[in-house]
């Protein structure tokens, strides 16, 4: 299977990234990326991740395809430039960098756009000094920070910087610092192959470290990396969906988020690998890979894709039949169930929010039900997809999941939140960064408060389809505004999700007529065949 869609799709979106650069040779923001700061000034600082789109931009200029405009354009090479001094110029004088709000001193942030700027800067042969002391600047920042949250793709991006650098500085000055980074992350994946992304498995995540382990390994061979990287493939191999597609909603995250440029460093010695990147492939052809086209996030897959390509592996494997029976990851909570013509995707730890596929297609997505209650004087969302301990029996044919329905987390930023914010930041707040982020991670992303309402959802396996069986209890339905179940519903703030994808095409199911003529005290029951 051809891997030039891959550089297809990501040059599709370098005018998009273009159009976030400030091109004005003659201005102070030349070279920013952040065009809600330069142009449209609506943003009192420029985020640091913007500038990861320099890499994207300089794989466009190297792309020799005959339908790339940009290749070779000097007017490319000129921008990049200018975009790392601009990265450089920006960033605080420790070398680290702003992403939601002033002094915020991000990781994340600081992590990606020095990887991008290290490896445009290899790749277009800059000399250029007051970059490398930015590199050191940045590097020495990131080998000593830790950031609240379990977040594996940030320290495994972490390490890979820290290889970078010190190869282009020709120093030793992080190793130690990068060894033990390293040795978390291997100690951090999971017996099952996965590796946490807050409160536990992201498949789409996960794959973003796997990308970065395998270019570490394809620079320093490392049995410890191999052996990483072989169960973190093995591990996505099971959310690769018959129909291409990956991962989802039922995932820690929430994310469609495929990157496949590990795979492909991978394929060179793990024909599975390849397997898994042909099947998403297959997928992307159909129209089925995710649309990750917000200014905010446009680079990374941008990147990785036209990576892929250029590292692709000619000869590729045939595929092998779809698995069938039964894997429960049991430290994911997720369990996958493959039978006949049919694949069922459970997240046991989200109240059962599920995918169903038959004869290789979508036939449901559910993210479980979802009401809008009047409740303290005020309309709030009691969700059932909210990651808690619930309940759960499992059996071959049967499979429950019971619990309490959580207040969907929907706070809004106010101009008075957004004041306090900035005054907090401005003062003391920004000599404690990372505790101003670990308060913002607890009111936008962990934890969950229950809701009064509880819920019984059963799966039984009956003449070769899954009958789902949902019931709903609670103090009364006078309160209930409106009801329904969505394909794609989440709750908990997360940059990379809420994203686009062709099977959250699906309508919204609505039940607010069947809530509403419940009398007091009795149960709400919802049965259907998929």
């Amino acid at each position: 299977m051809s891997v030039e869609i891959y550089a297809r799709e990501a040059l599709r979106n370098i005018p998009q990234i273009l159009t976030q650069l400030d091109r004005n040779p003659h201005s102070p923001t030349y070279g920013c990326f952040d065009r809600n700061f330069w142009h449209y000034k609506i943003l009192d600082f420029p985020s640091g991740m913007s500038q990861e789109f320099v890499w994207p931009v300089a794989l466009a200029y190297q792309a020799d395809l005959p339908y790339n405009s940009f290749y070779q354009q000097p007017a490319l090479r000129d921008w990049c430039e200018a975009a790392i001094l601009f990265a450089a110029r920006s960033a605080h004088s420790d070398g680290s960098c702003d992403d939601y709000y002033p002094y915020e001193r991000a990781g994340g942030a600081g992590a990606f756009s020095l990887l991008a700027c290290l490896e445009t800067y290899n790749l277009l042969g800059f000399d250029n000094a007051e970059m490398l002391e930015f590199f050191r600047k940045r590097a020495t920042w990131l080998a000593h920070h830790e950031e609240s949250g379990r977040l594996t793709n940030h320290h495994a991006l972490i390490v890979l910087c820290l290889e970078l650098a010190g190869r282009l500085l020709q120093t030793e000055e992080w190793a130690e610092s990068k060894t033990k980074r390293l040795r978390k992350v291997l100690q951090w994946q999971h017996s099952e192959g996965w590796f946490p992304e807050y409160e536990g498995c992201d498949p789409g995540y996960h794959t973003m470290t796997l990308s970065c382990l395998a270019r570490l390994h394809e620079l320093e061979p490392d049995e410890r990396l191999k052996q990483a990287i072989e169960r973190a493939v093995s591990l996505a191999s099971e959310f690769i969906h018959p129909d291409g597609s990956y991962a989802g909603e039922y995932a820690s995250r929430n994310t469609y988020n495929f990157f496949p440029h590990g795979f492909e460093l991978a394929g060179k010695w793990l024909p599975e690998a390849l397997e898994i990147s042909d099947r998403f492939l297959t997928g992307l052809r159909a129209g089925l890979g995710p649309c990750y086209s917000d200014d905010h996030i446009i680079g990374h897959h941008s990147w990785n894709y036209l990576l892929a390509w250029r590292d692709a592996v000619p000869q590729r494997p045939d595929r092998n039949p779809r698995p069938q029976g039964r894997t429960w990851l049991r430290g994911a909570n997720i369990l996958i169930d493959r039978r006949e013509d049919c694949e069922l995707y459970i997240a046991l730890n989200k109240g059962g929010v599920f995918k169903i596929f038959r004869h290789g297609s979508l036939a449901a997505s559910d993210t479980h039900l979802s009401l809008r209650v009047r409740n303290e004087g005020a309309l709030r969302n009691a969700v059932g997809h909210i990651i808690s301990d619930y309940d759960v029996s499992v059996e071959q044919d049967l499979i429950t999941i019971s619990g309490h329905l959580h207040w969907a987390k929907q706070k809004e930023m106010t101009p008075m939140r957004m004041l306090i914010l900035r005054a907090v930041m401005l003062t003391g707040g920004r000599f404690f960064p990372d505790l101003i982020r670990k308060l913002l991670q607890t009111i936008l992303i962990t934890g969950a408060k229950k809701t009064p309402y509880t819920f019984r959802r059963e799966f039984r396996w009956i003449n070769g389809a899954w009958e789902i069986t949902d019931t709903l209890d609670g103090e009364g339905w006078d309160v209930v505004e409106a009801a329904g179940i969505g394909g794609s519903q989440t709750s908990i703030y997360n940059v990379m999700s809420r994203t686009f994808q062709a099977g959250q095409l699906q309508p919204w199911f609505d039940i607010t007529d069947d809530i509403r003529k419940l009398q007091p005290g009795h149960p709400y029951t919802l049965k259907r065949l998929l």
